[in-house]
């Protein structure tokens, strides 16, 4: 299959790169939306993320904004962390978007804040056993990274305490889901959700493991995507449960799977793997200090120590660097690995500038 067939969208972060700010990178992610219509992506999704130098935080405000300023693009959450909100609000809040943008917006779930959360409530575990590294197709499936030290942090405990109500519980995912599903639908029993109750909007189920985000969207026949630029070790395990598990659904009649990879191109490797330099730096500074710091500048950069590479090795060998060609070719090689019927590419560099040639070289080369 040619790659033009797979579809190919943007994920995106809203980077504050060292010496920027918040207004900066959220100007910068509209432009880049503008830009990523133009260049022929499907979708551009943003992340939630808290308390780390991005600034999507506001994921539903920010798709607003990334909607009123395109034409055609769909535009979604990737994604909003349950954990963190209840189903009301998002069926509320996203019903609001669809009535403004009917058939384009994609509504994307996850369960990050849930599992933050029983991960600070429970006991310390022993890390895990090594796992051996392998290569399917060219596709580097790392062995994965011990997060249980990162849980521990006491910091994190106070940043989940701030982003839930005092004393609130958050509610099993699956439930959330299942509420989400009957709100939209206009079935909920408790009564009719305005806006949300006939929405056209089917919510995808972002997961990057084979636990129970895969599960709860195979057995309500949802979209996939399986966050291979954050967990690249279980992605590919995560796959295999959707699909063993799919049942189709009035939203699928049989399973859809995304795939997401962290990419940076430019019109040679050895350009892209000087912008791409600093990356390992930044990963360090979410997993070592509990928060992503400002994106670095490479020409700041000095290189890392190799205790902070091994921290950081599992991502770095898995970001895929070099020119369209070569990023291509990673990129259909994961595809072919994955059965995948779409690709997400997130790239992050310190300039914008970078940032937008890497999306624009690779679209070129894609659609060819």
């Amino acid at each position: 299959m040619s790659t033009s067939n797979i579809p190919l969208s943007v994920l995106d972060l809203s980077p504050i790169s060292a010496g920027s700010d918040v207004t900066t990178a959220l100007r910068n992610t509209v432009d880049l939306a503008r830009h990523a219509e133009q260049w022929g992506y499907q979708r551009f999704w943003v992340a939630e993320h808290h308390f780390v130098a991005v600034a999507s935080s506001s994921p539903a405000v920010l798709v607003g904004q990334l909607a009123a300023a395109t034409q055609r693009i769909r535009v979604g959450t990737a994604a909003v962390q349950l954990g963190h909100t209840t189903a009301i609000a998002v069926a509320e809040s996203f019903g609001t978007l669809a009535a403004f943008y009917p058939d384009r917006i994609d509504l994307g779930v996850g369960r990050s804040g849930q599992k933050r959360a029983e991960a600070v409530r429970a006991k310390p575990r022993e890390p895990r056993p090594p796992r051996e590294w392998h290569e399917i197709d060219g596709v580097v499936i790392p062995a994965p990274y011990d997060v249980s030290a990162l849980m521990r942090d006491p910091r994190l405990r106070s940043r989940m305490a701030v982003l839930q109500q005092p004393e609130a519980l958050t509610p099993d995912f699956a439930e959330q889901v299942d509420d989400i599903l009957a709100m939209l639908a206009g079935r909920y029993e408790v009564g009719t959700v305005v806006p949300g109750a006939g929405a056209c909007l089917t919510p995808w189920v972002f997961g990057s493991s084979k636990g129970q985000s895969a599960r709860v969207a195979a057995a309500r026949g949802l979209p996939f995507v399986a966050s291979y630029h954050i967990t690249p070790a279980t992605a590919l395990e995560a796959i295999e449960v959707y699909r063993n598990g799919f049942t189709p659904s009035e939203h699928l009649s049989q399973p859809y799977v995304a795939v997401s990879a962290d990419v940076v191109v430019a019109d040679d490797e050895g350009t892209a793997r000087h912008l791409a330099s600093s990356y390992g730096h930044w990963v360090y500074s979410i997993r070592a200090g509990g928060g992503a710091a400002p994106y670095p500048d490479p020409d700041d950069c000095a290189p890392l120590t190799a205790e902070q590479l091994d921290v950081v090795r599992d991502r770095t060998a898995t970001q895929f660097v070099g020119d369209a060609d070569q990023v291509a070719g990673r990129l259909a090689a994961l595809q072919r690995v994955s059965g995948a019927d779409e690709l997400v590419v997130t790239s992050v560099t310190h300039r914008h500038s970078d940032r937008l040639r890497s999306h624009r070289l690779l679209a070129e080369r894609w659609h060819q």
